[in-house]
């Protein structure tokens, strides 16, 4: 029996939340420690349950935990938006103490063996639809842990995130059981002894797996030579005021001296064409013309680069076109990439996961009338127009991911791209927004993971920092400083294999999620019946 006290639970709950901040990236990096992260809050989850106290008591530990988590992990958010921060905060603290506290209920109507695994089946399920549903955040999965070492996790190219998910989840538990035998059940010597093989095996074997895929692991040569240029243009006060003319002349002349014969293509970052404009003008636009007479002075080069776009339709396109006032017709505006090809033909891609708040209305395509009252209340632009499916760019040599800002941390997404033929992957970003915080550190870092997940390079153009090249085991081999004005040039190697991960997505969430919903299922029989 596990007896805790008041004061006892609300220590381990802080506590909790405490290691989970301290092993997560660059608010602690303490890895190792997110093993345990979860132990004290399941402590007195099981208190609680042998106790037979009210339910409520459960909710209520697992929303310090995880409120304690979000704000030691995302705290930065703070920088760029308050509302969204404190929104961030609390709804994703409290989806997931739902999701902790549907845990103890399948535990209690069912037994502690089925409900240890409806924990694990319920939480990947979560962060799996946390993937794909309006709020989507997926920024804090447990498998985003181990972005700072990836020699850990090269067999994500089978599992993805979701996998580094169920290998924390599952050690958490078995180290329960061996703190219950231990310390409060007393029992036999034989019993841990197992337990300690499980969990030293849990452990260990995923581990010597991907040391061993990391060491044997070669990437084939097929180089590209490719310039990233970070301008370092701060977003607050100089990006969206100061003339477009001076920053695309800031952002050519750090390429210049960079640029060789052998390089294949110039990236900049997103929103680099910070002026909104027509798609369809751009031709005729005067930066276009500048862009294009620096770009040909480069060569036979593409250039990729982020643009603030805006199309008309003559009819309503989706729920993000707004009608245009005193005239016919409606307009989206669009967080784009624009490729300029080695013969300027030029192509436009959308931005498909958008940044709650920023860029999308959660629900506006159900309830309307939210647009107009983030539009009313200081909206910049409400809803951005997004692309309905992943899509590919490609040049006159290859085929390549465009993954804009966010969409990095998607990695079904950037999964898919690689299916349909994406050699490498390319990020443009603007972290600029949050400060020298963890935020921009954490962002890069996860870009790492989709090294792995696809065997892809990655070569990452960041306004303010940190712009990088990663290779194909997610290795930084090169990288900028915060707020530093650069370009970097690094030749890396194109790979069109597509991995188990790229070609099934997240199967493992899928399945678990299935799984989740016949427990609930049955829980609910279970509760019905009772009553």
């Amino acid at each position: 029996m596990i007896n805790l006290t008041k004061r006892h639970r609300y220590l381990l709950s802080i506590l909790s939340g405490l290691l989970m901040i301290v092993s997560f990236p660059f608010t602690g990096s303490l890895t190792p420690l997110v093993f345990i992260s979860w132990v004290p809050l399941l402590l007195i989850e099981s208190n609680i349950s042998q106790q037979k106290y009210r339910s409520s008591k459960v909710f209520l530990h697992a929303y310090i935990s995880f409120f304690i988590f979000n704000i030691g992990t995302t705290w930065w958010i703070w920088n760029a938006d308050l509302g969204g921060a404190i929104m961030a905060f609390t709804l994703n603290a409290l989806l997931m103490s739902i999701t902790f506290m549907l845990f103890h209920i399948t535990k209690k109507k069912l037994g502690s063996k089925i409900g240890y695994i409806s924990l694990i089946c319920y939480w990947i399920a979560f962060e799996y639809f946390h993937y794909h549903w309006e709020l989507s955040y997926p920024w804090l999965s447990l498998g985003n842990n181990f972005s700072i070492v990836p020699s850990f996790v090269q067999w994500y190219s089978y599992t993805g995130v979701l996998g580094g998910t169920l290998w924390v989840l599952i050690i958490n538990v078995i180290t329960l059981k061996l703190i219950e035998n231990k310390f409060f059940k007393k029992t036999q010597s034989k019993s841990n002894r197992i337990l300690l093989i499980q969990l030293s095996t849990i452990l260990l074997v995923p581990i010597l797996i991907s040391l061993i895929q990391y060491t044997t692991y070669s990437e084939k040569s097929n180089p590209i030579e490719v310039v990233i240029l970070q301008p370092n243009i701060d977003p607050y006060n100089e990006k969206f005021i100061d003339p477009l003319s001076t920053q695309l002349k800031k952002l050519c002349d750090l390429a210049d001296p960079i640029v060789s014969k052998s390089t294949d293509i110039v990236i900049a970052p997103e929103t680099a064409i910070s002026v909104d404009f027509l798609e369809e003008d751009l031709y005729q636009l005067p930066f276009y013309k500048y862009l294009k007479k620096r770009k040909n002075s480069w060569g036979e080069i593409a250039f990729y680069t982020g643009a603030s776009t805006v199309r008309i339709f003559k009819n309503k396109h989706s729920h993000a076109s707004r009608k245009i006032e005193g005239g016919p017709g409606f307009y989206e505006c669009y967080n784009s990439s624009l490729l300029m090809d080695e013969e300027n033909v030029s192509t436009f891609l959308h931005k498909s996961k958008l940044v709650l708040g920023v860029e999308k209305i959660p629900f506006s395509s159900w309830l309307p009338f939210l647009e107009e009252y983030s539009i009313n209340n200081g909206g910049t632009s409400g809803t951005l127009g997004i692309e309905k499916e992943p899509k590919v760019l490609t040049t006159n040599k290859f085929t390549f991911a465009p993954s804009i800002c966010y969409e990095s941390i998607y990695g079904e997404f950037i999964g898919t791209q690689s299916k349909k033929g994406a050699q490498v992957i390319f990020i443009i970003t603007n972290d600029g927004w949050w400060g020298n915080t963890p935020g921009y550190k954490q962002h890069m870092s996860f870009a790492r993971l989709r090294a792995i997940e696809n065997r892809r390079s990655v070569a990452r153009s960041a306004n303010t920092g940190t712009s990088c090249f990663i290779n194909q085991k997610g290795d930084v081999i090169d990288q900028s400083k915060w707020w530093q004005s650069i370009a970097l040039k690094q030749k890396i190697n194109l790979n069109k294999d597509v991995t188990f991960y790229s070609s099934y997505g997240d199967i493992l969430g899928k399945f678990l999620a299935f799984m989740a919903f016949g427990m609930l299922l049955f829980t609910l029989i279970k509760y019905f019946k009772r009553n």
